[in-house]
Formats: C-alpha cells, sequence, structure tokens
C-alpha cells in the first residue's frame, strides 16, 4: 500500500470528496475517477467521442453482479441448512430496488449523485447509484475489498437478516402484477403433486415457455419460490 497516498489525495481539488468517500467506504480511494462516475446519473450524461453517454448506468450493470455474488455466498455460509429456493427469496429480498435505495439513504449517497432528474421521474436511481458504488469499489479495488465493504460496513450495521428472513415478501403478487403490465400470459403448472411425502414441484410459464420452477411440501410455497427465482432473474424488483 501506498503510505503516502492519504496526504497525496488531500492536496487535490477533491479532498472533499476523498474524505467522504473515506468515512463511507472506510479505505481511501485510488482511481476516484470512477467513483465520480458512480455518482453520475444518466440524467446529466455527457458524451464520448464516440457518442456513447458516460453516466453510472455500466457501473451499475458491474455492481449489481458483484452485490449478487456476495450476498449468495454471505447467505449461502450463514444458513448452511436452507434451501435453494430460501436463499433465492433472501437475496432478492436483500438486492430489491426499494432496499437498496434505504441503503443508499443510510449511507448518504443522496447528497452526492449528481443529476437532473425531476421529483419522482427515476425512482431506482439511489439503489442504482448503490450498484454503481459498488461496481467502482470492485474496478477500483477488486473483490477483497469489495466483500469487506458489503459485509463489514454495511450488512453488519446496516441489514437485519432475521428481519429480512421474517418479513412477508410475495413474490407471486409481483410476477402477476409484472405479466398484466407486460401483457404477458403467465401460468403455475404443478409438475408433481408431491404424494407420498415428496416435495410438490411446480413451474412458472411466461407465454408458454418453462422461466422458473419450485418445489416445497406446499403448494403456494412452492410457487412463491418459482416466482421468486423468476423475479430475481427478470430483475422485476418491489416498487411499492
Amino acid at each position: 500500500m501506498d503510505i503516502l497516498l492519504p496526504y497525496r489525495l488531500y492536496f487535490s481539488d477533491d479532498k472533499d470528496l476523498i474524505r467522504t468517500l473515506k468515512n463511507i467506504l472506510g479505505f481511501y480511494p485510488n482511481n476516484l475517477s470512477v467513483y465520480k462516475l458512480a455518482f453520475s446519473h444518466k440524467s446529466v450524461a455527457s458524451s464520448t467521442v464516440n457518442g456513447m453517454q458516460l453516466s453510472n448506468e455500466r457501473l451499475e450493470f458491474l455492481g449489481d453482479a458483484v452485490l449478487g455474488a456476495i450476498v449468495a455466498d454471505l447467505l449461502f455460509r450463514r444458513f448452511p441448512f436452507r434451501d435453494e429456493g430460501f436463499l433465492t427469496e433472501m437475496r432478492s429480498r436483500i438486492v430489491s430496488r426499494d432496499h437498496l435505495k434505504n441503503l443508499a439513504l443510510k449511507i448518504g449517497l443522496d447528497k452526492y449523485i449528481k443529476n437532473n432528474a425531476g421529483t419522482g421521474m427515476y425512482r431506482s436511481m439511489y439503489g442504482d447509484a448503490f450498484e454503481a458504488l459498488v461496481g467502482a469499489i470492485y474496478l477500483d479495488k477488486g473483490y477483497p475489498h469489495t466483500e469487506k465493504f458489503i459485509v463489514d460496513r454495511i450488512i453488519k450495521h446496516h441489514v437485519d437478516l432475521n428481519e429480512i428472513e421474517q418479513s412477508d415478501s410475495n413474490f407471486k403478487s409481483r410476477i402477476i402484477n409484472w405479466a398484466q403490465r407486460e401483457k404477458k400470459a403467465l401460468l403455475f403448472e404443478t409438475v408433481d403433486e408431491g404424494i407420498g411425502g415428496k416435495l410438490i414441484k411446480v413451474r412458472l410459464l411466461i407465454d408458454e415457455q418453462e422461466v422458473a420452477t419450485g418445489a416445497d411440501f406446499v403448494k403456494k410455497k412452492a410457487e412463491q419460490i418459482a416466482a421468486g427465482k423468476a423475479c430475481e432473474l427478470l430483475n422485476i424488483k418491489n416498487e411499492g
């Protein structure tokens, strides 16, 4: 580690941003430009020579994938005896747009996002910025630093896993509402009735194509598991 880095950074014109990032992240940034981009909403995007707009959308894409992997690993280790359906549902709740928005507000990202968006125009702006920040950390410091930030500074201080586990999240209603909005034909089809103490298995079809499956001893729960997987696959967030 460059021990002179904090001192050099504090002499820069961006020392206030550097100080803010140090407080939020727990470490000094190396590549400040990637964090500036993470805070740049598409409503203030500038164009490059080839016409590509510079905003936090690409970082959001990257951060979404990295965040999902870190949360999946955490849940896999935290709940060693829970099945795939439970882990999928828990991950979906943690990385839901509404939950990420709340996390962004808790750590104060709303104060630093540059945007020209009117009130209510971009409901996912804060959650998107949170994912973009995760992408920025990953590019700047790599996976271990990103994982440490998520686990030690976010999950431990701002996420109650027990509360999330016990909360009610109706994925079936969410996917049904989405299908109605998008004019999609949706069907929950029972594959195995679960006779003789076996798991009831269902599959979720959208426009006659299988999207996800679920299994449980209770049919409604099996449908919820399938719906949860479909919501994650299709990136259907809880905006309510």
